[in-house]
């Protein structure tokens, strides 16, 4: 093996190294002169990036003397990880604030004031109080003809399985429509309580942007 050939040289120990320090990644390879300050204080230089210095930073000189560039240090797999995820959430961090701002300018561009605000709110409860109430009158229809079924059904009470098979069923249709009927004006009414929140919430928000603009805008 490839590695076997260079123990003599010392490089297999040198490669030891590397991987203890958990496969460290190579530095790119800048033209000038590098220059650096290892663990044990001593000053080196080379054409390079220097070994001993991997773990600080390297500065690349120019001919002149003057710094072209720094280097490093380089990075351990895990902590090459840590800055990724790191990164990672602040461009998460960053288009967070980046929605928020725009949802904000939608919302004034939308609610310039509180009385624009309070008006649309007043609207859409209104429209769920329309539909409840068609709710609600469709269910007085069907009470109503569960009254004449149950007139007719009157007349079969001793033995209801006698009465004809189209008054069953209106019986039973009756029954499945009023509960669907009940059923929907609840959640017609669960609903008025999702949009007052929508924009108690929307209002708290509000407030504070509307200060920003104008000290009247919230009243």
């Amino acid at each position: 093996m490839a590695i076997e050939k260079w123990v003599s040289g010392g490089v297999f120990v040198a490669l030891i190294g590397v991987c203890a320090s958990g496969w460290t990644q190579t530095p790119p390879v800048i033209s000038g002169v590098y220059t650096c300050v290892d663990a044990k204080g001593r000053k080196l230089t080379a054409d390079r990036p220097i070994p001993e210095c991997t773990d600080r930073e390297q500065k690349v000189l120019n001919p002149s003397g003057t710094v072209k560039t720094k280097v490093g240090p380089t990075l351990t797999a895990q902590e090459r990880a840590d800055q990724e995820l790191k990164e990672k959430r602040e461009i998460e961090e960053r288009n967070r604030t980046v929605d928020e701002k725009r949802r904000d300018r939608a919302l004034l561009i939308r609610y310039p004031n509180k009385a624009v605000h309070d008006q649309e709110r007043q609207e859409a409860m209104a429209q769920v109080a329309v539909v409840i109430q068609a709710a609600k009158n469709r269910l007085d229809e069907l009470t109503k003809q569960r009254v004449a079924v149950d007139e007719e059904m009157e007349f079969y009470k001793k033995d209801p399985s006698k009465a004809p098979a189209y008054v069953r069923r209106q019986q039973d249709e009756n029954i499945q429509s009023q509960a669907v009927q009940r059923r929907f004006i609840g959640e017609q009414e669960s609903e008025i309580k999702r949009v007052n929140a929508r924009f108690d919430d929307e209002l708290v928000r509000l407030r504070q942007l509307w200060t920003t603009i104008s000290p009247t805008a919230g009243k």
